[in-house]
């Protein structure tokens, strides 16, 4: 679990993006050389990987669209997952 702070700010890093893939309809997060196809819970919480958007706030909106308070573990894990492969940036 993640001990990132909910005010830090996540963001793709710049060689990582995402990119939906029309012929497996799936949504893929590309970076050099590798894919990584994303379930759609996943693909939800990197769109709102923005630089702009807080971890707190992230989670409020995840929440909400999934009507599921229990989403924090499992939002953090991925971050810290992501971050740690160097595909996301968390910043303040």
């Amino acid at each position: 679990m993640s001990t990132f702070p909910d005010a830090a700010k996540p963001r793709l890093a710049a060689k990582a993006r995402l990119k939906w893939d029309e012929i497996r309809q799936k949504p893929l997060l590309l970076f050099p050389e590798e894919v990584l196809v994303l379930n759609p819970t996943a693909y939800e919480v990197l769109a709102l990987c923005d630089g702009r958007r807080t971890i707190g706030e992230i989670l409020q909106s995840l929440k909400k669209k999934f009507n599921n308070d229990a989403v924090d573990g499992d939002v953090r894990d991925l971050l810290a997952r992501l971050a740690g492969k160097g595909l996301l940036v968390i910043g303040d």
